[in-house]
């Protein structure tokens, strides 16, 4: 659930968690008496579960930011199959800009990043992300250039978008000129902050002949972390949490990147496509910003990606992994707003808490024999 504002002052978090849940309900033509699953991060599956007046059997709740629905649904997979569940219903819900009901954040003095990053000055993902980035331009020589096509290639999507909150056509000097947030970061590279909400039902697939909406089948997934702090890192041009739950995933799938029609990459800063276009394979290591640079990505190029103006340009409430998913799963059934034509395999891709955690998804419109 996105507005055009990017604002719903009328719902607490919870009540967006309970909208997003209501509107996945219709559309699959289901109520909570027919859901015996509850995930979601931001709100505790306990208080969404009551709210709904749902009886779970399953229930999970990590949080390990952005793409915690990558591994929610990874999870929903493993316990449908193995009868823990039939049908698990996933809610995200944040009130990122009115700030209504809306929680803390866990830590303290005594966290890791408190301790050890903290106390020297940075200011969350802005600041934190520039230390990666700045050593990921200069090591593959990556031109402050390339950088910025990354948000002007996702405004262009966004623009095909009703309900993206920024719509306007951006050029790279638009971009390179803007306010500067944090050195390389102006403020369109810098995700935006919107409330928002989303959901997701996930039941086995000989039942979706039973659902009056068309099905989409996962076909693989994959999930890692590596580390809370960024200073910690094993490499600063690399994710390894991306360098394993991406090739987890593709090989769950049994597929090559040649299959993939369509991709999502976290984008809470310009910079996150370009390291999960390489750590998952799709392009070699320094080349993510020439392969947006000539176009690859672009409505009408070779891998359509971010399709739906990502975080950059449609919504970002904070935690951004579902809105990805969504549009994935939107991609498949032939409904987006920028529809790949021809589209039968999706890759949604996420990240969370900086570099710390990450989650991937592979699905297709059509049933895996």
């Amino acid at each position: 659930m996105v507005s055009p504002e990017g604002v719903f002052p009328e719902y607490s978090q919870l009540g967006l968690h309970a909208e997003a849940a209501r509107r996945a309900m219709q559309d699959a033509g289901i109520g909570p008496k027919d859901i015996d699953g509850v995930a979601c991060a931001g709100a505790s599956p306990t208080e969404t579960a009551f709210y709904l007046g749902i009886t779970p059997t399953y229930v999970d709740g990590p949080s390990v930011g952005g793409c915690s629905f990558m591994l929610h649904v990874r999870h929903a997979v493993a316990a449908i199959e193995s009868g823990l569940a039939t049908t698990v219903l996933i809610t995200h819900g944040e009130s990122g800009k009115s700030g209504i009901g809306r929680g803390g954040f866990p830590g303290g003095r005594q966290s890791l990043n408190a301790q050890f990053e903290a106390w020297t000055g940075p200011m969350g993902p802005p600041t934190m992300f520039t230390i990666p980035v700045m050593r990921y331009l200069k090591t593959y020589n990556v031109s402050l250039e390339q950088l910025a096509m990354v948000a002007v290639v996702q405004r262009e999507y966004a623009a095909r978008n009703p309900n993206a909150r920024m719509k306007d056509p951006m050029t790279v000097e638009d971009v390179l000129n803007a306010r500067m947030i944090a050195y390389p970061f102006t403020l369109p590279m810098c995700c935006l902050v919107t409330d928002g909400s989303g959901a997701l039902i996930l039941t086995a697939s000989d039942r979706a002949k039973d659902f009056p909406t068309k099905p989409v089948y996962i076909l693989g997934t994959g999930e890692s972390v590596e580390t809370p702090l960024v200073s910690q890192m094993e490499d600063f041009t690399s994710s390894r949490a991306f360098r394993v739950a991406g090739p987890t995933a593709f090989r769950e799938a049994g597929i090559k990147h040649d299959d993939v029609d369509h991709l999502m990459i976290y984008d809470a800063f310009a910079h996150l496509p370009l390291y999960g276009l390489e750590d998952l394979g799709f392009v070699g290591k320094g080349e993510a910003g020439a392969f947006i640079s000539d176009g690859n990505t672009r409505p009408g190029g070779k891998l359509p990606l971010n399709t739906n103006g990502g975080g950059l340009s449609y919504t970002h409430s904070g935690m951004y992994g579902m809105y990805a998913l969504q549009e994935s799963v939107r991609q498949m059934r032939g409904t987006a707003p920028a529809q790949v034509a021809g589209a039968k395999i999706s890759v949604a891709h996420g990240v969370g808490g900086m570099f710390a955690a990450s989650g991937t998804v592979i699905m297709s419109n059509e049933k895996p024999s």
